[in-house]
């Protein structure tokens, strides 16, 4: 997934169908000269559906597209014909897609299911024909009504990666090569920071054909709850993760410093990531000796931890048993 290719985020102009008018005809025909009311009624107007699609992983397919209009209904007619509905117009979005006002930034639907719908714009409804206000009263009503307006307006369209893992680190901490490790993922992988701009998607293999997915956020700075570095960008796409695997090269001059940053900033975004479930893993164990990591220990985060190394892949199944108990703690 190229960093030109991955867009999570849109505006985007969407407009359902206005109601059909009804019709205020009356019955004519030969012999018969006042057959009375016989207007139909109007049709509604479409409907604007977001529907999600686990095989879109981006919102791209949306990038150019300036409008979204659903069709407007039919009029009624003689004869008691109701007019044609509008055509409804169903969008595409990946999982994990939410839609928010543009103008008032309220949240109005989220998509996280595969063929999961939900109505975003209803089509205005077609109005009565004049059949619907005769009476004894008024034999011969001449007006019918008008069809209802339709709904528009500008819509943010955002994307937060659903994922079981979301990996948390600073920049050049060594997730691109975990996630290539752990599964077939290729993220760009360079030796200097902020390599990845756009968070990447991996499927990782476990005992007996069960897997999980794990997602590479971009590294995250001091500063990033205020926008730093894209900070905002980034930190959106933890939110939909189950639990978080913190990331920390052995080589850090204060590993429970840097993750107390890293916590500090999940907990200024947003405290509720806090309540997420989350492991630490130490990279680049194998720069180290059991001396070393014998000291190192007395000095970690009160969290489940343990050393890994992407090259040799020492800590590797434990760290990936570390993971799968955490994530289906509770339904054993």
């Amino acid at each position: 997934m190229s960093g030109s290719n991955f867009v999570d985020y849109i505006k985007i102009f969407c407009r359902s169908g206005k109601g059909g008018a009804g019709s205020a005809h009356f019955r004519r025909e030969k012999y018969i000269p006042k057959g009375g009311p016989d207007g139909g009624d109007g049709g509604r107007g479409g409907h604007v559906i977001i529907k999600g699609n686990r095989q879109l992983w981006t919102l791209l397919h949306l990038k150019y597209r300036k409008h979204i209009l659903a069709g407007d209904g039919d009029r009624g007619s003689g004869a008691m014909k109701k007019g044609a509905d509008g055509s409804d117009i169903i969008v595409d979005v990946p999982l994990g897609t939410i839609i928010r006002d543009a103008e008032t930034g309220k949240t109005l639907l989220e998509i996280t299911e595969h063929d999961e719908t939900k109505t975003l714009l209803w089509g205005g409804r077609g109005g009565l024909g004049n059949t619907h206000f005769k009476s004894s009263t008024n034999q011969a009503p001449k007006y019918a009504q008008p069809g209802e307006p339709a709904i528009e307006g500008y819509y943010f369209f955002e994307l937060k990666i659903l994922a079981d893992v979301g990996l948390v680190g600073f920049p050049n901490a060594g997730k691109s090569t975990l996630l290539s490790t752990l599964s077939e993922a290729k993220p760009k992988i360079a030796d200097y920071p902020f390599t990845t701009l756009v968070p990447s998607l991996g499927m990782v293999p476990y005992r007996d054909h069960r897997s999980f997915v794990m997602a590479d956020i971009p590294g995250i700075i001091e500063g990033a709850h205020q926008g730093k570095g894209l900070g905002l960008r980034f930190l959106r796409h933890i939110e939909r993760n189950s639990m978080l695997l913190f990331l920390i090269p052995s080589d850090s001059e204060d590993i429970k410093s840097e993750y107390d940053i890293l916590m500090g900033e999940l907990q200024k975004y947003n405290p509720e990531l806090l309540d997420k479930r989350r492991i630490l893993a130490i990279s680049k164990a194998d720069f180290l000796d059991m001396e070393l990591k014998k000291e190192m220990e007395k000095d970690m985060p009160q969290i489940h931890w343990c050393f890994i190394s992407s090259i040799t892949g020492e800590g590797i199944p434990r760290l990936k048993d570390m993971i799968w108990d955490e994530l289906n703690k509770g339904f054993y």
